[in-house]
This record gives structure tokens, C-alpha cells and sequence, in this order.
């Protein structure tokens, strides 16, 4: 027998319901914009994003609406402050630039015209992440409809990136540059996703992300194998001995000190992703792979999710042309990926692998290496009383229990839990199938309006959760 609905969840799913065609109507007009951050020609459309943006928050009833600029692309900033000074203050993270999209990458639509079929949103940004975004504004209505507030229970602040799409080049510099503004007791990320439609779920960290280039040179010109092969240090030889090095027969990264740090999965996390319906072959045909592999000792779930990796993302070096041309090559290269997990420090592993990759180079050959900008890893425990509030409040829209994950991805959300130092919570109600930056992208209406209703219900959750802190 099903439980009755308490008033203030009737109250919330009544206001949302009678204010659902407008909230759509809205949405619609804001995928309109084709906010494409990775293309030059779309620079003003997303700028366009932005302005609207800020003037739909400043309708929904945000006190402070701003256009942050950055060298790059605009991100929008808003704050509603509590009637109550000790309210706890809540920074929402999203962002408002999109993918590129065209009808002839496979849309059954145009992706710039949202349209609805079967009950589900298809545009460009419907999940990723406009959508997202914005059921913010109707849930934090919906939160004063049905409890007579004036204004939020916490202080409530939006930051919403315009270059997510494109790396988030300027958005650490962005946070630094208004961290008094962006000052917060906890952070929610909504860009992110649920396990799928029967299964919601909170996640609860991501990993970090530090890549290099390494480049190995010998001869000063390709020459010829029969005349010096065997005699020389080839380079792309090197390049693979090194490859192959990375890994010890278990899959464990064998490079010393890298797994220095790490904070290890506890028993409760493993049982967690054990309960998960997780259908091992059907992953691997979504990976179109015919096998799984991965460090001995841990499940594939604990393997994406909560383990470091080392990955190779390219290698090259000599002929590359049809047919055969006996040379040893000048050069040869590497590109390599470590996602890191938490406790692990991307300084630390930078200078591990230089230490490393110095070692496996033979005499003779020269090396360069090179790495880009990383993101650290950002984990919020599961008894983090922040985080049981977005599981009660995603449980209590949801009608059922709410069970814990991770994403095997980064992104910039530790940027901001390391300038702010605030712990990061993920709401999202995507499901895999929405199709992030692929043809057709989607969102479920269903699953949308659920959002909305966890907004709703999540700032008194938090409001209370922070009143009865120790």
C-alpha cells in the first residue's frame, strides 16, 4: 500500500504541476540559443545565453543577477540571500554553454528546435545542461509556494560557467578572482547524472585528471635500418618499452609513489556499488569492447569510479604510409592520462612520472614531456550530513530509496571545493540515455519535474541539517 503524500509535498507537486508549461515554454526558449562555446562563429550566442539567463533569474526573484566576464566566454552569477543571517549558504553550480550540434550529425531534428516526443525534451543542452540548470528556478519557487517563505530557507547563490564545453580554461581563475562573492558552506553541482529512471541516485565525488605528452628523439633524420639498426637507440622503441612499463601484470600502475595518498574504498562504499543493478555485458556493448580488465582486485564499478588510472591516449613515431620504408625514425611520442582519485595530488603525480618516465629512457635518446593543466579529484563522504540531505530530499520526490556513486570523469567541480573549501554534492537527474553531446540529445519530462521537486524540498533539508549541527 502506497504512502499517503504528506501536505508539503502535495503542496510542492501541485504548484509545480499548475506552473509546468510556462517552466517548459521557457526552457524551450532558452535551447533555442545555440551557446556553442567551442566555435568562434557562436561567440555572441553565447553571450546571448548568458543576458538571458540573468534576466530569467532576476525574474524567478534573485536580488543580484551578474554577467561575470572571463577572457573567454561569460558565466553567470545570482544570489538570494535567507530572511535569517545564520542560514546557511549554498553556491549552485552549472553551466550554459553547449556541445556543437548540427541536423546532419544524425538528429532526427533540428537541435537548436527543441521538441517533444513520448514525454521526453530533445535539444541541444535539454540534459547537458541547461535542463539542469534550470529547474533550479522553478523549484526554488515551488519552495516558497508551499512554505510561505519570502525567500530561500538557505542563502542561496548560481554560478553557471560558459565554457564548461570547451575545458573551463578561465573558471578556476574565475573562482579565485570571486571567492568572497562565491563564499559557501556547500556546494551542489547539478551537471551531473542518475544510475537510470527506476534507480536515482546521488553521486557523491569525481575523479582528478592530469595528461602529458612525451616526446623521444634520437637520429636528427629517419635513417636507414640496414646500415645503422642495431647500432643506434630507436626511438619509438623506447617510446613502446615505456608503454609498456606503465602496467605491472596485475594492471597496477607501476609507477613508484602513485598511489601514494589515496583514500581507499570502505566497506560499506563496496557493498553500495555491489547493490547497484549494474549489467557487466551490457556495458561492455555500450563500450563496443568484448571484454572487461582492469586492476586486480576490484569490480569494474570500483575500477571507474574509485580507483586511479593510467592510460595510454596515443603513440606514434617513423613510417605511417602503405607498404614498408626500413628506417629507425628520429621520433617517436606518447600521450598518457592519470585520473586520479582522492588523496592523490596532481603536483605529486607530475613529478612521480617525470621521475619515472626519466628512468625509462635509454641513453641516447633524448625526451620531452609535457603536461597540461590538471584537475584534482573531489570526494564528499557518504555520512557528510550535507549530502544525506540531498538523498532525503531526492527520496522524498523520488518515492524511494536513493543509493550513492561516482563518476569516473572530472571536471571543475574541485576547483571549487578546493578554493572554497566547501564540500561538493551532485544533484542531476540525467539518465545514460539522454545522449550527452550526441545526436538526438534528450531529457525525460518525468525525470526533469523530478528535479524541480528535489530543489524544492533540498534547501529546508539543508536549512534544518545545518540548525541542528553540532
Amino acid at each position: 500500500m502506497s504512502q499517503p503524500v504528506d501536505s508539503a509535498v502535495s503542496a510542492v507537486r501541485t504548484y509545480i504541476e499548475q506552473h509546468r508549461a510556462a517552466f517548459l515554454d521557457d526552457l524551450a526558449e532558452w535551447l533555442r540559443i545555440p551557446s556553442v562555446s567551442a566555435q568562434p562563429d557562436h561567440a555572441h550566442d553565447v553571450r546571448r545565453s548568458a543576458d538571458w539567463l540573468a534576466a530569467k533569474l532576476e525574474e524567478t526573484g534573485f536580488t543580484t543577477t551578474e554577467v561575470w566576464e572571463t577572457p573567454g566566454a561569460p558565466a553567470v552569477f545570482a544570489e538570494w540571500p535567507a530572511d535569517d543571517p545564520a542560514a546557511p549558504i549554498v553556491l549552485v553550480y552549472g553551466h550554459h554553454d553547449v556541445q556543437p550540434a548540427a541536423r546532419e550529425d544524425g538528429w532526427d531534428s533540428e537541435p537548436f528546435e527543441p521538441v517533444i516526443r513520448e514525454n521526453r525534451l530533445h535539444a541541444r543542452g535539454a540534459a547537458d545542461d541547461k535542463g539542469q540548470v534550470f529547474f533550479h528556478t522553478l523549484g526554488v519557487r515551488a519552495h516558497l509556494a508551499a512554505t510561505g517563505r519570502t525567500a530561500p530557507a538557505v542563502h542561496l547563490k548560481l554560478l553557471i560557467e560558459g565554457e564548461e564545453e570547451s575545458g573551463s580554461p578561465h573558471f578556476r581563475t574565475l573562482v579565485e578572482q570571486h571567492t568572497d562573492q562565491l563564499a559557501a558552506d556547500a556546494v551542489i553541482v547539478s551537471d551531473t547524472g542518475m544510475w537510470s529512471e527506476d534507480t536515482p541516485t546521488v553521486c557523491t565525488g569525481m575523479r582528478g585528471l592530469a595528461e602529458c605528452e612525451i616526446h623521444f628523439f634520437g637520429p636528427d633524420q629517419d635513417i636507414h635500418s640496414g646500415s645503422f639498426g642495431g647500432a643506434v637507440p630507436n626511438p619509438a622503441t623506447a617510446a613502446a618499452r615505456l608503454v609498456a612499463a606503465l602496467h605491472d601484470e596485475h594492471a597496477h600502475v607501476a609507477v613508484p609513489g602513485f598511489y601514494d595518498g589515496i583514500v581507499e574504498l570502505t566497506d560499506r562504499e563496496r557493498e553500495l556499488f555491489a547493490e547497484l543493478p549494474f549489467d557487466e555485458q551490457q556495458w561492455l556493448r555500450t563500450a563496443k569492447s568484448y571484454a572487461a580488465h582492469g586492476e586486480a582486485g576490484h569490480t569494474t564499478l570500483e575500477r571507474i569510479w574509485a580507483r586511479p588510472t593510467a592510460e595510454v591516449n596515443g603513440i606514434g613515431g617513423g613510417y605511417q604510409g602503405p607498404g614498408s620504408k626500413t628506417i629507425i625514425p628520429s621520433s617517436a611520442m606518447v600521450k598518457l592520462s592519470f585520473r586520479l582519485v582522492a588523496g592523490q595530488d596532481p603536483d605529486h603525480i607530475e613529478k612521480a612520472v617525470r621521475t619515472w618516465t626519466a628512468e625509462q629512457v635509454p641513453a641516447g635518446i633524448r625526451h620531452e614531456i609535457t603536461f597540461a593543466a590538471a584537475t584534482r579529484p573531489c570526494l564528499t563522504p557518504l555520512d557528510h550530513p550535507a549530502l544525506q540531505s540531498v538523498a532525503r530530499a531526492m527520496g522524498r520526490a523520488f518515492d524511494k530509496p536513493v543509493r550513492f556513486t561516482r563518476e569516473g570523469g572530472s571536471g571543475p567541480a574541485a576547483d571549487l571545493q578546493e578554493v572554497l573549501a566547501a564540500p561538493v554534492l551532485f544533484l542531476g537527474i540525467s539518465v545514460p540515455s539522454d545522449g550527452w553531446h550526441a545526436p538526438n540529445e534528450k531529457i525525460e519530462l518525468d525525470l526533469l519535474l523530478k528535479g524541480v521537486e528535489t530543489s524544492a524540498y533540498l534547501w529546508g533539508d539543508l536549512a534544518e541539517t545545518w540548525r541542528h549541527a553540532p
